[in-house]
């Protein structure tokens, strides 16, 4: 089967290592995939700059570029020929089924239109975050986002969603529910492990504390903050700050090394992003939205003791004791109880970490994500091929 998927290469986010995860597994089931995503074209200056320091260990396979205007972690606005980009390379490459990883563009709502023109089935992974109980501002943001996207997801064949709460949430606002699939994101547990790793050392460090993502205001950084430097967490303790974004310039002075907090940037490095995980006795995500943190279930993957906010499908992955889940209000006030218990306890730490990766090898590897991904394509391919 040949796959044309959608989604996005740089800059670095969950989307990205949702679909060089995904189409590398793909290749390596023999099917014939075809990556468009927005870049400029290959060989350029621009293009050079747009990857340069970034290493993600992309399969070859096909590779179309699309033309945009502005691209970022969140969204991305496209030229005004870039559907008739897409038109024209589809039309070329002939994909039995279009997979598009949702990048929030203006071209997602035009696709379901080219698609049918075309007569390719479309498959796409909606990734938005999301705050079930619309608690804040934030959260009300990104319902609106549901709310623009829902009639659009309606033409879609199939929507890929991470939670039941999701899938609920769209039905609400009118996507079929025989249109809307639960396929939670995955990570391979087979480099995702427990093992040796000397950060601690190198950082002379007793216990380690860490955040990965991105440091915007929607992640919450400010609360565990906040949290760690009321807790006085004393220096045998240091909290890693794994990530770049927006908000970091701001934050950073106020919470540096004289507080043991250490913040090491961006890691392009995926072997350093594992050492790291492998090194650390509690993983962190305070976030007030959220989908389903591939860098939550990397941690977990990894046998590390995870806190982490309701928002999005996180708090249903770490339910029923696979690690402890938070309120998206008033993180500051959890946190500064719960840092200690977990300095003072180690035993409290190996339990969870244990479990949480338990829970992984449960429901959350990429092989199980992929195996059920191959159905979801063979039944849409069933289903046109019956009403042919």
């Amino acid at each position: 089967m040949h796959i044309a998927w959608l989604g996005k290469k740089s800059p670095f986010c969950g989307n990205v290592t949702y679909g060089r995860e995904i189409t590398n597994a793909l290749l390596d089931r023999k099917y014939r995939v075809s990556f468009l995503h927005f870049s400029q074209p290959q060989g350029s200056y621009e293009h050079h700059l747009e990857y340069q320091g970034e290493r993600h260990n992309w399969s070859n396979c096909d590779e179309i570029s699309l033309p945009f205007i502005y691209k970022s972690q969140i969204y991305t606005i496209p030229t005004l020929k870039s559907s008739k980009v897409l038109l024209r390379s589809l039309c070329k490459l002939k994909p039995d089924l279009v997979h598009a990883s949702l990048t929030l563009s203006p071209l997602d709502f035009l696709l379901p239109e080219i698609c049918e023109e075309l007569n390719i089935p479309l498959v796409a992974t909606f990734h938005p975050p999301f705050d079930s109980k619309i608690r804040n501002l934030k959260s009300s943001t990104q319902y609106l986002t549901y709310q623009l996207y829902a009639p659009f997801l309606a033409r879609y064949d199939r929507v890929i969603v991470f939670s039941e709460i999701q899938r609920d949430l769209l039905i609400k606002l009118g996507v079929p529910g025989d249109r809307v699939a639960i396929i939670p994101n995955g990570v391979d547990e087979r480099k995702y492990s427990p093992g040796y790793s000397n950060l601690k050392f190198q950082l002379r460090t007793n216990k380690l504390f860490v955040y990965q993502g991105r440091i915007a205001t929607e992640k919450n950084i400010e609360a565990l903050l906040k949290a760690w430097k009321l807790a006085d967490m004393g220096d045998n303790c240091q909290l890693l700050m794994v990530g770049d974004g927006p908000i970091r310039s701001s934050l950073q002075p106020s919470y540096g090394k004289e507080h043991n907090i250490i913040w090491l940037g961006f890691v392009a490095d995926e072997q350093q992003r594992i050492d790291i995980l492998r090194a650390a006795d509690v993983f962190i995500l305070p976030s007030l939205v959220e989908g389903l943190s591939i860098s939550l279930l990397e941690a977990m993957s990894c046998g590390v003791a995870c806190l982490a906010t309701d928002a999005g499908a996180d708090g249903e992955v770490l339910a029923d004791g696979a690690g402890v889940v938070l309120d998206t209000q008033g993180v500051t006030a959890q946190l500064k109880i719960l840092l200690p218990l977990f300095r003072n306890h180690p035993e409290m730490t190996n339990l969870l970490g244990n479990k949480a990766r338990q829970r992984v090898l449960e429901k959350y590897t990429l092989h199980h994500n992929i195996t059920k991904l191959e159905r979801l394509y063979l039944e849409i391919a069933n289903k046109e091929s019956i009403s042919a």
